[in-house]
């Protein structure tokens, strides 16, 4: 079947319309292509289109066909039109200047508190008298390597020295306590809930043009619900949570009667024969580590109960790897994405109904109950409780024993004891000031000297003039010399307060403050580094315990000099 009319008069109509801005090969390679295209009887087809012989339109099939060179410059070089870039020389630094980092750019930028999108840098460089576009903008910018980038969360602020070895501890306890038949449960307070129409974040599948309406503003309503505050508690070693949902306040009291519920619902069945509890922790909120009311409140879990509730905090900063946040916390707000949580019902019902492939099963309770803030507890009534401090950080690790019979304590505890009278030798033991007894005696005479010196000049300031009385005479020091630099280096080793030095050197507070205050720089001149120590001792009785049954091995302290 041969080529219609009406492509060949489509063919002309084309020709007519190009050919007079082609050269003769252009032409003649158009013509070749649209050849090859039509197939059988196209060069003929082409040709009498054209006006041209069939043996012109073979030769651009063969042309085609031979690959020869491309078609030269059309322009010559040089030609067309310049870059704004290439005819502006300040316009690539001008914009570099604003889109410099707001610490190294000009501080007084129009644009230092705008959005720098390329509509506004555009605008900006005009007038400066860089006239430009956005889209060359756009282009200025990737060619020096610029991209649109977001925020990246990964500065974790100051770390503590003791981070990855207080993480490494309690993983040891959670395989002490998982290997011996015990519960390890991680617990943490969910984001608090506003009850009602109001948005939740995320999507749901709902019919086309058909979304949930809910409130433009999210405001609570105070003759609403109010508000709802899930506290979890996951059991590790079976994959399983336990939600209570409250109603009035996040406190400690709240959280250990969340707990209470769960011992008595599900942890005294899941574990009849347990004689012990550990409990990981955030290191702040209502189960910080500096909560008084949460002790209190275990100690009384913990008698009630019969078992030995021991408590590791995570360190400060690092609440994001609480175990219950990524195996609990972020399943339920999956599961209830996009769904106006209407009600305490609702919410409760949608905890419930939580799973994973992995099998985890949740329960969840509404707690009505009626938690007051403000509760002070003293820290005489902290000390009277059955509470042992670990040797390892005892402000982070800690266990609270039943009342009527103190049990055995964990490993890595130091036992209760009950004398709060501490000699001075014993303060020197190694073990508090991290350096032999040799090193500290010979550290205090090192420093002798340049104590007497300091102390002249400050009796010297003091009086306004030259001394009247012999060396030696007047009222005698309330601390020796010795006795000074012992005191500063416990201090610095953070083991106790100065209220507790105090009382171990039966002074006051503020002897020991003067001393630290003298003996301080005088450790840095002369080279002395004093490391701080992992444990605390808030009371003199808990120093006593700490020293009960340590051996004195010799240990060593940085020193630069």
């Amino acid at each position: 079947m041969g080529i219609s009319q009406e492509i060949c008069d489509q063919l002309a109509a084309r020709h007519g319309v190009l050919f007079p801005h082609l050269d003769k090969r252009q032409q003649r390679l158009l013509m070749g292509a649209e050849a090859r295209v039509l197939g059988h009887g196209g060069i003929r087809a082409v040709a009498r289109a054209a006006g041209a012989s069939e043996a012109t339109v073979r030769k651009g099939v063969d042309e085609l066909e031979a690959g020869g060179e491309r078609l030269g410059r059309v322009r010559r070089p040089g030609g067309g039109r310049k870059k704004a870039a290439d005819l502006d020389a300040g316009l690539r630094p001008a914009l570099l200047a604003l889109v410099e980092p707001d610490t190294r750019g000009d501080p007084m930028s129009p644009l230092r508190w705008t959005t720098k999108s390329t509509r506004n840098l555009a605008a900006e460089l005009t007038r400066q008298g860089h006239k430009v576009s956005a889209d060359t903008v756009e282009d200025l910018l990737r060619e020096e390597g610029f991209s649109l980038q977001a925020n990246s969360k990964t500065i974790e602020g100051k770390q503590h020295p003791d981070r990855d070895a207080q993480f490494r501890y309690i993983n040891e306890q959670a395989e002490q306590h998982i290997g011996a038949g015990n519960p390890v449960v991680s617990v943490d307070s969910k984001k608090k809930e506003l009850v009602g129409d109001y948005k939740n974040v995320g999507r749901e599948w709902q019919p086309s043009g058909d979304p949930v309406w809910v409130k433009t503003h999210d405001f609570l309503v105070r003759e609403g619900p109010g508000k709802a505050i899930p506290y979890g508690i996951y059991d590790i070693a079976a994959n399983a949570g336990w939600v209570s949902v409250g109603t009035d306040h996040d406190t400690a009291a709240f959280t250990v009667a969340s707990l209470r519920r769960w011992w008595h619902a599900c942890g005294r069945h899941d574990y009849p024969g347990a004689a012990r509890l550990l409990i990981t922790a955030d290191a702040g909120g209502s189960n910080g580590y500096r909560t008084r009311l949460w002790k209190s409140e275990l100690a009384s879990l913990a008698a009630e109960s019969g078992l030995d509730i021991t408590v590791c905090h995570l360190p400060p900063g690092t609440s994001k790897w609480n175990r219950i946040e990524r195996r609990l916390f972020s399943h339920i707000s999956m599961n209830w994405r996009g769904r106006p949580l209407t009600s305490h019902e609702v919410i409760v019902n949608s905890i419930a109904a939580t799973t994973t492939r992995t099998g985890l099963s949740v329960r969840a309770e509404l707690d009505t109950g009626i938690y007051d803030i403000g509760i002070k507890v003293t820290g005489a009534q902290i000390n009277a409780l059955a509470m042992t401090r670990h040797r390892f950080h005892g402000d982070w690790n800690y266990t609270l024993h039943p009342t009527g019979g103190q049990q055995p304590a964990p490993a890595g505890t130091a036992k209760p004891a009950q004398a709060s009278s501490v000699a001075t030798t014993d303060l020197a033991h190694p073990v508090l000031t991290a350096m032999p007894r040799k090193e500290l005696a010979a550290m205090t005479a090192q420093l002798a000297c340049a104590q007497a010196t300091e102390h002249e000049q400050r009796r010297h300031s003091q009086r306004g003039a030259t001394r009247l009385r012999a060396r030696g005479t007047g009222a005698k020091p309330k601390l020796t010399d010795a006795d000074r630099v012992l005191s500063t280096v416990l201090y610095l080793r953070r083991l106790c307060t100065q209220a507790v030095l105090g009382e171990l050197f039966t002074v006051d507070g503020t002897t020991i403050s003067e001393a630290v205050r003298e003996i301080r720089p005088l450790l840095g001149q002369h080279g002395f580094e004093i490391a701080p120590s992992t444990a605390q001792s808030p009371t003199p009785a808990d120093l006593t315990a700490f020293l009960a049954g340590t051996p004195e091995t010799p240990t060593e302290t940085k020193s630069t000099c």
